[in-house]
């Protein structure tokens, strides 16, 4: 199986044209993903054809869990799909079907390559029905207190085609053990479907430090639906303005968010391939 492993701002996956391919890929996904016995990443992604956009994306995270969308795995998939001839090369932009919403991918070239592209992400939710989240006698939650492990942590709720529960520290983050706590935050009984958590320092408002705890994941170096989500509701909060550099332990990701009512969340981020290989069957 030929595959290609790519990355957006350290957020890696293993990127398979599956259009005539039929396996088992949550188990392919947690071998590929073995950082120590496979190729290691962060999950894998499969082009697939679309009946009604120009490309179909399914993602499987390193657990085999499959997810919805991926914000930096989306802007990769679409280089991955235009450099093969997936996608006609003079296709711009790119809609890309996915099993949150198609999402509409512009990528930037440079001579022969494209290394970076912007993904309009679509609107923020915070209707804990849609999240979900389970908090009865609310609407959204907005710093609602959460104890874990004698942690208190004020989280704010969001879905960006996946549920996102974002905190605000005056603390600095790496501080935080998050590969203790994000993990209990993820399985906890309020997130019927798990949760991806984002610790954030806020250093002025266009700046903001994050990392990220991702469901089916762990810690990764980056996250493009979490960094959307600390931005929308950083300008919820009014501690942002409408234009936000998210810097991630792997990279920056640019997003920009008018506010509720105001249309999509915008994201801006690079693109890089790293290698190409063949997957051997003995090797599963």
């Amino acid at each position: 199986m030929k595959f290609t492993k790519m990355h957006g701002a350290g957020n890696d996956y293993i990127y398979i044209d599956a259009a005539n391919q039929d396996e088992d890929w949550p188990a392919l996904s947690v071998a590929m993903s073995d950082r120590h016995k496979g190729i290691g990443a962060d999950g894998i992604i499969l082009s697939l054809p679309s009946d009604n956009a120009d490309l179909r994306m399914r993602m499987f995270n390193a657990d085999g869990s499959e997810g919805k969308m991926c914000g930096n795995g989306i802007r990769c998939l679409v280089a991955f799909a235009l450099k093969r001839g997936i996608v006609p090369r003079d296709t711009s932009p790119v809609i890309v079907e996915t099993l949150s919403e198609e999402r509409v991918v512009t990528p930037v070239w440079i001579n022969d390559t494209v290394v970076s592209a912007t993904v309009e992400m679509g609107e923020p939710t915070f209707s804990v029905d849609e999240i979900p989240v389970i908090a009865p006698g609310h609407e959204m939650l907005i710093d609602y207190p959460l104890e874990v492990n004698g942690w208190i942590f004020d989280i704010s709720c969001v879905s960006m085609g996946n549920p996102h529960a974002v905190v605000f520290l005056d603390q600095p983050i790496d501080e935080i053990p998050l590969h203790e706590i994000g993990p209990q935050i993820d399985q906890h009984t309020m997130f019927p479907e798990g949760v991806n958590f984002e610790i954030a320092n806020v250093l002025s408002d266009d700046s903001i430090r994050v990392r990220v705890w991702e469901r089916g994941s762990g810690l990764t170096m980056a996250c493009g639906t979490g960094a959307c989500a600390v931005a929308a509701i950083s300008r919820l909060k009014r501690l942002s303005k409408s234009d936000v550099n998210v810097s991630l332990p792997g990279g920056d990701l640019q997003i920009h968010w008018d506010g509720p009512g105001n249309g999509q969340v915008i994201m801006k981020g690079p693109v890089q391939e790293v290698f190409n290989g063949l997957w051997p069957d003995q090797a599963r």
